[in-house]
C-alpha cells in the first residue's frame, strides 16, 4: 500500500484549531434553543487532519500550521507535541481559533468558525515555506477566502516548482472569480465534494453530470480535479488519466474530516510516485476509515490500513 520510499516533498500550510463537537437532534433555527450532547473536544482544522493523515501514513511533512498564544493553542500546541507533529509557524499574536460542530443523527455536520492566528499570514511566515522541486503542497479554501488570500495566493504564483492540493471546502462560493482564475493558472490539483461540484458547474455553466464536468474543466484548465461522492466513490480527471475510483464499505458515525482525510490519502499516494488514480484509491480507503470512527483526527496508520483494506 504505502511500502514505497517517499519521492517528493509535502508541505501543509492551513489551520489548527479546536472542534467542539457536539450531536444535535436537528440543527437550530432563528430564535429557538435547542439542547446539544457534548461529543468531545478535539484538536482540529483542515490543513491539521491532513498532517496527522500524513503522520499515520509515514509521510513526513513541513507543516506551517500556525500556533498562537492562549487557551485553544495552548491546547492544540500539547496535542501536537504528543502526536509528533511540529510547526514551522509560532506567534505570539494572539490565540488559535475554535469551532462548534453540530452533528446530526445521520452523521452529517454543521460548522460554526471562530477565526484565529491561523489567517493572520504576513510575509515573514511565507519566507518560512520551503520550495523545493516537484513539491507538494495543501491549501484550504478557509485561508483562500480570508484576509490572507491575497498572499497565499501570490506565495503559490511564485512556486512553480510545487503542485498544490487544494480544497475549497464549504468556502467555494466566497472565492472571487478574479482570485479563483489567478489560483487556477497555476495548475493545482483541485479536490471538490458533490455539493461543492454543483456549485462550480452553475457558476462556470459546465454540465451538472461528473463525466461531462471533468471533461469541461480540463478543457478550460488542464488542471486535475477530483470529485468526492461519498459511498459512491470518487471521480478523478487529469491529462494522463480520468475514471473512477469506488468507495470502500463503511460504516458511517460521523463525517467531521473525512474530506480533509482523503486529501492526506491523495497526498500521501502522490508523495510516494502513485500516479492520481491510485492516489485517489489511497484517499478513499483513508476517508472510509474516519468516517467509520468519531471525531476528525482519527486518520488511520498505514498498519491500520493494510489490515483493513488488503486490496488497495
Amino acid at each position: 500500500m504505502l511500502n514505497e520510499r517517499q519521492k517528493r516533498p509535502v508541505t501543509v500550510i492551513g489551520s489548527a484549531v479546536i472542534d467542539v463537537i457536539a450531536d444535535a437532534y436537528a440543527l437550530p433555527w432563528r430564535g429557538c434553543d435547542i439542547e446539544l450532547q457534548q461529543q468531545s473536544v478535539n484538536i482540529g482544522g483542515c490543513a491539521l487532519n491532513v498532517a496527522v493523515a500524513l503522520k499515520r501514513l509515514g509521510i513526513e511533512a513541513c507543516n506551517a500550521l500556525p500556533l498562537g498564544q492562549g487557551v485553544w493553542a495552548d491546547i492544540v500546541r500539547n496535542n501536537l507535541a504528543r502526536q509528533g507533529i511540529e510547526s514551522i509557524i509560532d506567534t505570539d499574536k494572539g490565540d488559535n481559533g475554535w469551532c462548534l460542530a453540530l452533528v446530526e443523527p445521520d452523521g452529517e455536520r454543521t460548522f460554526m468558525s471562530f477565526t484565529g492566528v491561523e489567517s493572520a499570514w504576513n510575509d515573514e511566515w511565507l519566507a518560512r515555506l520551503p520550495h523545493q522541486p516537484n513539491g507538494l503542497a495543501y491549501l484550504s479554501g478557509y485561508q483562500l477566502t480570508a484576509s490572507c488570500a491575497e498572499l497565499l495566493v501570490s506565495w503559490l504564483e511564485a512556486s512553480p516548482e510545487v503542485t498544490a492540493l487544494i480544497d475549497f471546502g464549504p468556502r467555494i462560493a466566497d472565492i472571487t472569480p478574479e482570485l479563483f482564475a489567478r489560483i487556477m493558472a497555476c495548475k493545482p490539483i483541485i479536490t471538490l465534494n458533490r455539493q461543492e461540484a454543483e456549485i462550480i458547474a452553475e457558476r462556470e455553466q459546465f454540465p451538472a453530470e461528473v463525466s461531462a464536468l471533468g471533461k469541461a474543466w480540463l478543457e478550460r484548465w488542464n488542471a486535475p480535479l477530483i470529485v468526492r461522492q461519498d459511498k459512491d466513490g470518487a471521480w478523478y480527471f487529469s491529462a494522463e488519466a480520468s475514471g473512477h475510483a469506488a468507495a470502500f464499505p463503511a460504516k458511517v458515525v460521523d463525517t467531521i474530516g473525512a474530506g480533509d482525510s482523503h486529501a492526506g490519502g491523495v497526498l500521501a499516494g502522490l508523495a510516494v510516485g502513485k500516479p492520481l488514480a491510485e492516489a485517489v484509491i489511497l484517499g478513499n480507503a483513508v476517508a472510509s476509515w474516519v468516517v467509520s470512527h468519531r471525531g476528525g483526527d482519527c486518520a488511520p496508520t498505514a498498519e491500520e490500513l493494510f489490515l483493513a483494506h488488503k486490496n488497495v
